[in-house]
Formats: C-alpha cells, structure tokens, sequence
C-alpha cells in the first residue's frame, strides 16, 4: 500500500540497545525499515527477571488475578485452576489471532514486534526474559510473521494483530522471511535453530494487550512528514515564483506578530528557498500590479505551519507512548497484580485523526497552487496547461485531475476514527478507540500527500522554465535541475504516468529535499 520515504534522521544507528533509557523514534524507524539488530540492556534483563518472579508466585497461589488465574474480556469471572493456567495463555494467542484482509507491511509489523519487546523490558508484563529473548531472535532473524488489516479495535490493544505476532513464536501461523518468501513459522523456525516456544502463565496475555501497532504507524509517519513538509515547502515556493507571486508576505516580521513556531519555521524555509530569483525580482515595486496574491500562495506558511505544529503535537504523545509499559494487568514495583486501562488507545487514535485532517489540508492547498499553474486567466502570462501548443496539447491538464483524485480521497480519509466505536466481548469491553483504524489510514493519507506534492514540483518545474529568460532562484533552479534528470521538459503530448512516477519517487527518496538543501543549508 504505502512506501516508504527517505528521512536521513538515524542512518548512523546500528544497534538498538533496549531497557537502558526509552526507545527513541529514529531507534524504530532503524529497526522498522532497516532491520537494525536489537539487543537487551542489562537492566532490562534484571527488569524482566524481577517482574516474572511476582508472576510465578501468583501463578501457583489460589488468589484471582486476571489472565491469570482467570478468563478473558467477558470471561474474567470465570476461574481458572492451576494446571490449566499454562494452557490458558496458548488458547488466548490462537483464538485472538483472527485477523482478516490484506497483509500488513513489514515495516509495520517489526515496528509492532519492537514496541511488544521494549514493553517486555520495563519489567512491569510479567513475561519470561526467555520470551522477550524470542521477540529479539525473530526481529534480528527478519522473520516477520502475517498480520492482516482487519482485527484490531484500539482497546484493549491491538489484540488480532498482536497475536498474529505472538502465533509465530509458538510455531503456528505463517511467516515472512527476510527475502519475503512465505513460510510456516514452525519450519522459519527450525530453519534459525529454534523449536516452537511453550508459553507459561500471563504471558499470552501480555504478548497480546498493548498499543503497539498504533504506534508504531504513528512514529513512522511522523517520520514521513518530517521530510514531506519541508519538500512541501520547496514545491509552495516554486509555484510563488512561478505565478509571480510575492515574497514579501514572508518576510519574517509579519511572522514574529503571530508566531506559531511552525509558521515561523515555513516562512524562514521560504525566504531561502526564493533568494536571489530574478524571476520575483522582475515584479518588485511600481512594477508589480498585483496587490494581493491568492489565499494558496499567501497562506502557505500559515498552513504548513500548522501541519507542522500539529506533528509536533503528535510527536510529544509518540514520546509519552515510546517512554511507556502498557499491559494489562501490570506488575507494580512492589510486586502487586494491577488491572488497568492503560491499552485504551484514545491518546493516539486522537492525534492519528488530527494528522490526518492537516496532511489533508496541505495536500488541497498543494493542488490548488498547481490548478493555479495550469489556468492562462491565472497564470499571468503562462501557456494553458503549460502546453507545448496549447489546443493541440494538453500538457499538464490530467495531472491536475489526478491530484484532485488523491486530494479527494484525503477529504475521506480525514474523517475522524476516533470518535466511532463498537462495543465487543459481550458488553464488557464497550467502549474502544479504533486507533488502529486511525493509523491505517493515516499510511494512505501520508502516501497520497507524497503524490500530491510530486505533482506539484513536476509542475512548477516546467512553469519555471517557462519564465526564461529570467532565472529562477538558485535553490528551485537546482530543484528543476533534479527533476529534469529523470523528467523531461515542455514539449508535444506523451504518456504522463512514467513522468509522475518519476516525480512522485524523487520526493520519495528526498532527492528534492537534498537538491535544494545543497544551495541553501538545512531546512526546519
């Protein structure tokens, strides 16, 4: 569904050691989309130890402990004797793995693994160090095991997801290995030296009851935006200049009077990336008859500024998540058995959707800058559709149309997740966050917006050229330079999808990003 984007942030990550400090997001993302080995600290190991030992007291005793000595969801009233109990948690992993649809990324998957793991090493699930150690082979082994679309409410955890994860330790379900090949886990298994691990008391439980996948798509989005609102940026400048807009209303004073930080942050990158343009300059002063610019050019900081303030927002609950132990029941530090709520995930679910309306909102404000391009009554001079004869040619008409498509989506996709919810186990659980839901389509929605923008830059890379003899900034013109490495110029009617391909993968890979970077230094 969704590929990946080249964020440099971590590169020089690796190894991942857990339990000496929280998980940092660059940390995921290396284990995530690299395959970066983890290790465990040694204070996770005394963490895990500690915490397991309170559970086989309790494992052995007659006192009711839920998913312990008890049923599931609805059935926690339901008790369980003794030598039943190991039996329990394998009987929880399989019935909970019902996941249903299309396969899951792998990147979504290990990140999930990942979070399962750094939970395990705070000492507060109760699992075997023997346990967190399986997690740890599959994750270095890059055995990724099936996990479907479908299955996971947001409370309670992400539960068919997890237990499609917790199956493949145990040697069922199926597999994929570093190759993608699809396997039976118990022969991935045999195929690294390991046997089909027997589970023990709390730990199907814990292997099933958190948050995990949530936010392991919410920390690889952010990541993802991280590299897409500055391109974002580079894409609003070339379109300012290539519509003869003004850079006056970037100026940094007008900004200082209403300062969100992210504002401020677009406005600075805007004022660089529009340096040195002979083409804004041509405009300067008497010249210019245009007193105002369109609310597309004018706004772009204001909007993408508060994109980048709402990222910013998510990233501060990402922090609070990665820093946590969400499990239920938790082990407390003086050995108590607690249950709790903390598996509901409303604090991501909440912050999935709110990215989801702003990535929407910048990618309509992308496409309404590149309608914009393609219209002769508003582009000051410009061609029809950027035509090579107009008339005969279409240019760049259809891209637009397909821009329109992915924004439209968006608008569907920003509906909130969050505020449905279906109550399941029999009335038990009766009030969940859909969070999960949240984040899968988040992924579409930050994958659309790469698309979006693309097109964008393709298009004002030819509305540039168009502006000769005068020369773009230097910054855009290396931009323009970048693209017409890969994407021809002006010229008669042809197959566009290859083109916006093309586009779509330079912004991907942050060739666009590096392009202009070169010129002007680091963008915010």
């Amino acid at each position: 569904m969704t590929q990946t984007l080249d964020n440099q942030q971590g590169r020089n990550i690796e190894k991942v050691v857990l339990g000496e400090r929280p998980l940092r997001a660059e940390e995921l993302v290396a284990v995530a989309r690299r395959g970066v080995p983890v290790e465990l600290g040694e204070n996770a190991r005394k963490a895990v130890g500690a915490s397991r030992d309170h559970v086989e007291v309790l494992a052995r005793s007659d006192q009711s402990a839920y998913g312990v000595s008890t049923g599931f969801g609805a059935l926690a009233s339901t008790p369980i004797d003794v030598e039943s109990r190991d039996a329990l948690q394998l009987s929880l992993v399989r019935s909970h793995a019902a996941g249903s649809g299309h396969e899951v990324e792998a990147e979504v998957i290990r990140a999930l693994m990942l979070l399962r793991l750094q939970t395990f090493t705070t000492g507060h699930t109760g699992v075997r160090l023997s346990t967190a150690e399986r997690y740890q082979q599959l994750l270095n082994a890059q055995i990724t095991p099936v996990v479907y679309e479908y299955g996971s409410l947001g409370c309670s955890g992400d539960l068919a997801p997890l237990a499609h994860c917790a199956l493949a330790i145990v040697g069922e379900g199926r597999v994929r290995t570093a190759e993608g090949s699809l396997l039976d886990s118990g022969d991935a298994l045999r195929n690294i030296g390991l046997a089909p691990y027997r589970l023990e008391a709390k730990e199907g439980l814990a292997l099933i009851n958190g948050t995990d996948g949530m936010l392991g798509m919410l920390v690889l989005a952010l990541h993802d935006l991280t590299l897409l609102l500055r391109t974002a940026d580079i894409a609003a400048a070339m379109s300012v200049e290539a519509l003869l807009g003004t850079d006056r209303v970037f100026a940094s004073e007008l900004h200082t009077i209403r300062p969100h930080p992210g504002q401020q942050a677009s406005a600075a990158n805007l004022r660089e990336l529009l340096a040195h343009s002979e083409i804004v300059a041509s405009h300067r002063g008497q010249v210019c008859t245009v007193v105002q610019d369109a609310y597309s050019l004018r706004c772009a900081p204001q909007v993408a500024g508060a994109v980048r303030d709402t990222a910013a927002h998510a990233e501060a609950v990402a922090r609070v998540e990665l820093a946590s132990a969400v499990d239920n029941p938790v082990v407390l530090d003086d050995g108590r058995v607690e249950s709790n709520g903390n598996f509901h995930g409303a604090p991501l679910g909440y912050v999935l959707d709110f990215l989801a309306i702003a990535a929407a909102d910048l990618a309509s404000i992308s496409e309404r800058r590149t309608d914009r391009l393609l219209d002769p009554a508003r582009s000051h001079g410009l061609p029809a559709f950027l035509g090579a004869s107009p008339g005969l040619d279409s240019g760049l008409m259809i891209p637009q149309y397909t821009q329109a498509a992915l924004v439209s989506e968006m608008k569907r996709l920003a509906h909130p997740a969050s505020v449905d919810s279906i109550p399941s186990s029999a009335m038990q659980e009766d009030h969940v966050s859909m969070g999960w839901s949240a984040a899968r389509k988040l992924r579409r929605a930050i994958d659309a917006l790469t698309q979006v923008v693309a097109i964008e830059v393709m298009t004002a890379a030819r509305a540039l050229e168009l502006r000769a003899p005068l020369k773009a900034a230097p910054a855009t013109s290396a931009v323009v330079e970048a693209v017409r490495a890969e994407v021809p110029g002006a010229g008669a009617d042809r197959w566009l999808s290859p083109e916006i391909e093309s586009s779509v993968k330079l912004v991907r890979n942050g060739t666009v990003l590096a392009a202009a970077e070169e010129v002007v230094g680091s963008l915010v």
